[in-house]
């Protein structure tokens, strides 16, 4: 039986990861080298999309980048100097091939292909109102619905077409879209998802991080604005067109906690530097006397590294991680399966005994993870445990692109601190304030009128229309369920 790791059930999934090359040699190559470095992003399966001139091609596959993508046999069918690609995680759609991205389809004014992270949070609505019209879907990806927008637009051109869709969908996005004139790379109006550019010799480059620009060796230009399309014309020509009226952005505050690589730099803010401030902001928030912090690994590392250094605790690696353990295994059974909760992670164990440890992760979702580590603890001779949380507690599900539970599922949701605290079995148990997590990222605090990140998977404020969950089952089931 192939099953989810013990670990992996009880994060929040990343959403998925895109990069695009316009004007360089062998663009399908770089296309591939970029998304090595947002694996993390996405893991179900990942897709490249080439363009020669005249032809688009198109490989897909399930599972990582490596193995689908480092054969000469697979890379040789994507010539071109123009590509995009793809890492994902299933947040709308089933897991399967149908749904790999890019999406590309033949419109009147030629071939379109897209690449999108983010959910369409209307794309159901949309979806009925353009197959009641004849539309034909050959997926259940949210992405599909604006490929059908741009095919029934009665614009003229490529971009205006292109525009037309975007104005109907709501929800978040970052798109990075090819047709045989251009590029284009944009982001919903509000930024919720991230997408920078970059130079690579006299090539452009969109990647959802800056570590990806780097694993190429492209420099950092800056990011694409909230609401901006960024079009690149295959004869090198670049525009820049604002086609919404301006708001306040809403970038996802999670992408500091959690999403992001810590190598990475977001809205000019080193997120490694972030997290360590984090940990500190943590530690003023919630001290506890203890012999040891120790990060709940990998995510919870910068932090835990912060809350030391202000705690003036020492920092050990109590827990130690198998980088060689994949998301899935076979588990034959209750007892296997039970222990292959320490092929992942294990307790150093001659370090642990007799000590008063606290243990630092990035989040709760539904407290399984932070179950079995407050275990593994007391297994290995601790005399307290103590969980820090580096972030608000999750009481609400997302619905930008981020694969959430439902929100009865959430344990945040469900019980109180002192309910979580008991049913995770440790000594205590605390989070950092939304404030002190605000204050961390530069700012003063929350302003509730005008927050300044997306934070709706803690306050339950979702900065744009929820038309598909509405229509689904109303306000109260939205506010009950989060699904």
């Amino acid at each position: 039986m192939i099953t989810t790791h013990p670990f992996d059930d009880d994060k929040l999934r990343e959403e998925c990861g895109v990069f695009g090359v316009s004007g360089a040699d062998g663009a399908a190559a770089l296309v591939a080298l970029g998304l090595h470095a947002l694996q993390h992003r996405g893991q179900e399966a990942a897709g490249i999309t080439s363009f020669d001139g005249e032809l688009f091609h198109t490989h897909r596959a399930m599972g990582h980048v490596a193995g689908n993508f480092d054969r000469p046999d697979v890379m040789e069918q994507m010539p071109g100097r123009v590509a995009l690609g793809h890492v994902r995680y299933s947040t709308t759609g089933e897991t399967a091939l149908r749904n790999v991205q890019p999406l590309y389809a033949e419109l009147a004014t030629g071939g379109f292909a897209i690449a999108h992270n983010g959910n369409i949070s209307n794309a159901m609505h949309l979806r009925r109102e353009l197959v009641q019209s004849g539309s034909i879907f050959q997926s259940t990806s949210d992405t599909e619905t604006i490929i059908h927008l741009v095919a029934t637009s009665d614009f003229r051109t490529p971009l205006d077409r292109f525009i037309d869709a975007l104005k109907q969908v709501e929800g978040a996005y970052s798109l990075i879209c090819a047709t045989p004139q251009m590029m284009i790379a944009c982001r919903d109006p509000l930024g919720i998802r991230p997408l920078v550019m970059g130079k690579f010799g006299d090539s452009i480059i969109f990647a959802s991080e800056t570590v990806a620009l780097d694993v190429v060796g492209a420099h950092f230009v800056r990011s694409v604005e909230p609401g901006e399309l960024v079009i690149v014309h295959h004869d090198g020509r670049i525009e820049s067109v604002r086609p919404f009226a301006p708001v306040s952005p809403r970038p996802c505050i999670f992408e500091w906690v959690y999403f992001s690589r810590p190598d990475s730099i977001a809205d000019d803010q080193s997120v490694y530097s972030v997290r360590k401030s984090i940990g500190a902001q943590l530690a003023i928030e919630n001290p506890v006397e203890a012999d040891l912090v120790i990060p709940v690994p990998d995510s919870g590392t910068p932090a835990a590294i912060g809350y030391a250094q202000q705690s003036g605790i020492p920092f050990e690696l109590g827990i130690i991680r198998s980088h060689y353990v994949g998301r899935t295994f076979i588990q034959p059974g209750d007892k296997v399966r039970h222990l292959g909760v320490k092929l992942k992670h294990n307790a150093n164990r001659a370090l642990i005994q007799g000590k008063r440890v606290v243990l630092i992760d990035d989040s709760i979702v539904r407290g399984t993870t932070s179950l079995k580590i407050v275990q593994m603890m007391r297994e290995a001779g601790a005399r307290e445990v103590h969980m820090r949380i580096a972030s608000p507690p999750t009481r609400h599900s997302c619905f930008y692109g981020v694969d959430t539970p439902e929100r009865a599922k959430l344990l945040a949701a469900k019980l109180d601190l002192g309910g979580m605290t008991d049913f995770i079995h440790a000594d205590s148990l605390a989070f950092i304030s939304i404030d002190g997590l605000y204050k961390a990222l530069g700012e003063a605090g929350r302003t509730a009128v005008r927050p300044r990140y997306c934070d709706a998977c803690f306050t339950g404020e979702y900065p744009t229309p929820l038309t598909d969950q509405m229509e689904r089952g109303g306000q109260d089931q939205l506010e009950l369920l989060g699904n």
